[in-house]
Order: structure tokens, then sequence, then C-alpha cells
């Protein structure tokens, strides 16, 4: 038996252009999240800073990421857009810098031409909350840039997602949409081996839409890509631990049920999770996967048992 529901989808399997540490990890990947922003859900501007964003990539490093996706846009609820001169002034320094420092880079964009700055200043990851329906030119950028693509479910920007919480079946209707993404990536030239899926957990999902997503990670990777999860402080959490009096947990107080998401998640197989604390997660990974090789060594050892039992059986009757 699989230690947790729908634990089929293989570890081992990782996009093309990431640096053989981790194609070769073995384990889901935690991806630390860096936000150049003064408007972030999560962390209010902690980090706004171009030397505070880089202190802050390093000490992810050290808690355990294996990547670190740098944004300089939010995409919280209602959240406005920036003009595409400030979000490069704020994202190219710091990934520039966390790439001369030898971290594997992704920059959190929905914008091509951000996204091919990125990828000339050392990101090897392109990771875009609109899946390519923000930027006509997304898609081509990906294709001549050979970087690794996550093309997460998305219905529209931060000012109007929570207008498109509506499906006839979610976990059916997001794999319908991002097939169709996955199609316009490869009319686009973009290769299979580049692309990474992602569910867009609270994106057009600001409440329980999200837990079936969850519940079935083996009906997105039957699309036949790595999946991301992305659960970490979402609001869904938030309502999830609300005290008594129905007010939601704050964002900050959500990374022990993030770190909970991440253990599951990682048991089911996701390729990689994103998250702003980064050790619990780190740890969680490795349980599961200490969990994930011990259930497998067991199920062979109690096969193993069943058939020495019956041979054993058969010859005391004869």
């Amino acid at each position: 038996m699989s230690p947790v529901p729908n634990a089929s989808v293989p570890h081992t399997r990782s996009p093309a252009g990431l640096p053989e540490r981790l194609a070769r990890a073995g384990r889901t990947l935690v991806m630390g999240v860096v936000n150049v922003t003064p408007d972030s859900f999560s962390d209010g501007g902690r980090w706004f800073e171009p030397a505070d964003a880089v202190r802050h990539g390093l000490e992810l490093l050290a808690d355990g990421a294996d990547l670190l996706d740098v944004g300089g846009e939010s995409t919280r609820p209602n959240a406005g857009r920036v003009p595409i001169d400030v979000e490069l002034a704020r994202v190219l320094p710091v990934i520039e810098a966390l790439a001369r420092e030898g971290a594997a880079v992704s920059v959190d964009t929905t914008r091509a031409a951000v996204a091919r700055a990125a990828v000339e200043r050392g990101a090897l990851v392109i990771n875009d909350v609109s899946g390519g329906l923000a930027d006509p030119d997304m898609h081509p950028v990906v294709a001549q840039s050979g970087a690794v693509y996550v093309a997460m479910h998305w219905r529209g920007h931060a000012d109007v997602m929570d207008s498109y919480d509506v499906y006839d079946d979610v976990v059916a209707d997001v794999c319908r949409e991002l097939s169709t993404r996955l199609d316009e990536l490869r009319a686009a030239g973009v290769r299979d081996e580049q692309v990474v899926l992602d569910p867009g957990l609270g994106f057009a999902k600001p409440g329980s839409s999200n837990w079936p997503l969850l519940a079935h990670l083996d009906a997105l990777a039957s699309l036949g890509r790595p999946v991301l999860v992305g659960a970490s402080r979402k609001r869904f959490l938030g309502h999830l631990l609300a005290g008594p009096d129905g007010e939601p947990a704050p964002p900050l107080e959500r990374d022990h049920a993030t770190a909970a998401v991440t253990a599951l998640a990682a048991a089911a197989g996701a390729w990689c999770v994103r998250v702003h604390e980064v050790r619990g997660s780190a740890d969680a990974v490795r349980v599961a996967a200490a969990w994930s090789a011990a259930a497998t060594r067991s199920t062979g050892g109690r096969r193993n048992d069943t058939e020495r039992g019956s041979h054993n059986e058969g010859a005391r009757t004869t």
C-alpha cells in the first residue's frame, strides 16, 4: 500500500536544463521565494532592497533551498500591475548577484521581456503564473532560451482572478486547461523536456477548490510533465486554520500547515514545492523520501515473507 493516496508520480523525472545536482537529487526539490516587492501578501516588503533580497536568498540556501524564485511583481489577490521597467529594476540585480553566488535561480514573471533579461543574467527557470496567457511573446522566448518553464494554471490577473472560481470538476478542468497550454507551448517550439506544470493553488481558487487538486496530483502528472506545488501561506490554509471566531490565520502562522502539505506533496511525487519558509519544508521532503523508500522496501519484504510462508506450508503437507 502507498504511504499516501495517489503516490504514483516518479520523483526522478526532472526538466532538462538544471544542474546535475538537482536533476539527480532523487527527491522533491524545494524552491525558496525571494519577493522583491513592497506589497507581498506574505512578507510585506521585508527584502525589497536588492542587498536585502540577496542576503535573504543566501539564507534560504543555507536553510536547504535547492532553487530561488525571484519575483518583482506581487500576484496577491487584488494586486495592481507594476510598470515593466520597475519590475526589471527590482529583479535583475538580485538574479545576477544570486547566480554569481552559484544559486539555481528562477524568475517569477508573466512578461516575456523580463523572462528574457533574467535568463541573460543567469536565471535557469522561468516561473510564469499565467502559463503564457498574459503575454503572447512568452512562449517564443521560452523556446529560444531553452530555460525550464513552469506553466501554471491561470484564468486572469490578480484583480479579477477570484471571479473565475467556477469549475464543473476542478481537477478535470485544470488538467484540460493545462493540456491546452502544453499544446500551445509545443506549437511555439518549446520542448516537452523544458516544461513543468503547476495547478495554480490560490489562483482563481480562493478556497475549497484547492484541496481536490492536492489530493489528485496524479491526474496532473498524467499529462506527462513534472509537477510544482505552491501552497505556501495561501489563503485556503488560513481558512483551514481559522480560530473559533472564524478569522483566518495570518500568513506567517501558516508555515506548519505549509510543511504538512509539502510532506504529502513530496510523498505523492511532486517534482518541487515553492515555499517562503524553507527549513520546515526541506525537512519535510526528506521525511517523505525516507517514508516512501521504507514503504517500498517493506512491501518487497512482505511479499517475500508470504512467498516463503506458502512454500514452507506446502512442504509441510507433503
